[in-house]
């Protein structure tokens, strides 16, 4: 199957595309499905992505990574996607907590924090969403209160992913309740702290393989050291890096459409009904053919955002109209292959059926698309 021509990628993109391609294949696909039942992967394999230079590869070496640019992590995400991959909770852990850190932490948070996260020997989590606030982070009701030296935290947290597995997670908080967006901090509270209670892995529709929980926080104490950056600007940190977050799941659902296209073509030419293959019905060949060509209109666009964000221009706009039309292209692409598979496309063996139950998400995480029309729509 042809598709476009890309220019983003050097060679020594291509042999880390082949390296992450044969970690995936041997070392994450054979053991899937049993951390799907398992509700979660072994720490053991963030070991071993750590051994491999797998994690926070983007982040500089005197922090332990690789001072990769950020096409090394546009790879990492599209393989992980093309192989319907969603157990290890890797891209969260390197492109976002771990960024956090490095460009709003102090240089003691830095050195004790990342090299451990570059190794997969601290696994990373950010608590945003709770009960009574979803999209809406000015709506969050956990509290940071100062008490001399220390934080008190307050509060609870769900959705969140790493959540179980987590070493140390970034609370987004209210430090002034009265303050609006400019009363939110950031506060790092580490894992086995008194009063940090890690709820249950909530189970779920998709996804099923990365841990995903509630978080409780009961009078937790931690130092005033561990607010990340100043306070009362974790709102501001957080829109300054949500553009490229966004981002991250639209090239991730651009993948995992145009692997789901594959998949499809593959099982269409195979099956055959009524003496010949699915692929010779009329109706087969269109739906492909619209099918090819949305997700290669899809991929231009992604490709463009790509060079945006190289060149540090990518806006909160237009990062939300890639997170939002890939999110819901890639829905409306694997509802119509499923719909091509047939009953096979129901059975869980089957990678269109977990792409099935995996892509809803995209359309709800990283901001609901309603918001993102939102945001779009204050641009007109």
């Amino acid at each position: 199957m042809n598709a476009i021509a890309r220019n983003l990628f050097s060679d020594e993109h291509e042999i880390f595309r082949t390296s992450v391609r044969r970690f995936v294949e041997t070392e994450i696909v054979p053991h899937h499905q049993e951390w799907e039942e398992q509700g979660q992967v072994p720490r053991e394999i963030w070991q071993r992505a750590g051994e491999l230079g797998l994690l926070c590869f983007s982040m500089p070496e005197e922090y332990g990574g690789l001072g990769a640019d950020r096409l090394y992590s546009v790879v990492f995400i599209e393989e992980f996607s093309r192989a319907g991959i969603t157990g290890p909770g890797f891209g969260l852990h390197s492109e976002i907590v771990a960024p956090y850190i490095q460009r709003y932490g102090s240089e003691e948070q830095k050195r004790h924090y990342l090299p451990k996260m570059a190794r997969g020997e601290l696994i990373g989590a950010i608590a945003m969403t709770e009960p009574g606030a979803g999209s809406d982070l000015q709506g969050i009701r956990t509290t940071a209160i100062r008490d001399g030296n220390e934080l008190v935290v307050n509060g609870s947290k769900t959705f969140i992913t790493n959540g179980q597995l987590s070493d140390i997670v970034i609370v987004v908080t209210k430090t002034d309740a009265d303050a609006g967006a400019k009363g939110i901090s950031l506060v790092i509270v580490e894992a086995g702290t008194e009063g940090f209670r890690k709820g249950r892995n909530l189970k779920k529709v998709g996804r099923k393989a990365q841990d995903t929980s509630e978080l409780f926080f009961d009078e937790v104490r931690v130092p005033t050291t561990n607010m990340l950056g100043e306070e009362g600007k974790g709102f501001v940190y957080l829109m300054q890096e949500l553009a490229w977050e966004r981002l991250q799941i639209a090239i991730g659902s651009v993948s995992l459409a145009e692997a789901a296209l594959g998949w499809t073509v593959d099982y269409t030419k195979e099956r055959k009904a009524f003496g010949k293959s699915i692929a010779d019905f009329q109706n087969t060949r269109f739906k492909l053919a619209e099918i090819k060509t949305e997700v290669t209109i899809a991929r231009t666009f992604i490709d463009h955002c790509i060079e945006q964000v190289l060149e540090n221009k990518l806006d909160v706009t237009t990062a939300a109209m890639a997170k939002y039309w890939c999110s819901e292209l890639q829905c409306r692409v694997v509802d119509e292959c499923l719909q091509l598979h047939g009953g096979y496309g129901y059975m869980w063996e089957y990678p269109i059926a977990r792409a099935y139950a995996d892509s809803r998400v995209q359309r709800i995480y990283g901001g609901s698309n309603e918001i993102m029309k939102e945001l779009i729509a204050r641009s007109l």
